[in-house]
């Protein structure tokens, strides 16, 4: 059993900053591919950020290209995604997901465990 706890969110002004922590339980965490979805309401949950297990390899969204960064320390068993440049179209819940395969997976279906997501407001 994996459990997975996300911290850092809260509310910016457009152009701030937020970094996001996942706190993941379970030996075998350095195994996976992690990744990042968000939530906003009225939308479908969406993919954020992925990054393989070992953290060499790292994908994202279009929309948080060149601005958000992924990465994840394996003797923490934590994983982070650092936000640069926020916007308000940003603002949704954020989760962080373990995924069953090594490589970044894109899709939801790729991952098996979450976490309870953690709210990320930006204001214009």
């Amino acid at each position: 059993q994996v459990q997975l706890v996300e911290s850092g969110g809260g509310l910016v002004q457009a152009g701030g900053s937020l970094r996001l922590s996942c706190a993941a339980s379970g030996r075998t965490f350095s195994n996976y591919a992690m990744g990042w979805f968000r939530q906003a309401p009225g939308k479908e949950r969406e993919f954020v950020a992925g990054i393989n297990w070992s953290g060499g390899s790292t994908y994202y969204a279009d929309s948080v290209k060149g601005r958000f960064t992924a990465s994840r320390d394996n003797v923490k068993n934590t994983v982070y995604l650092q936000m640069n440049s926020l916007k308000p179209e940003d603002t949704a819940v954020y989760y962080c997901a373990k995924s069953f395969r090594q490589w970044v997976a894109v899709r939801s279906s790729e991952y098996d465990y979450w976490g309870q997501g953690t709210q990320v407001t930006v204001s214009s």
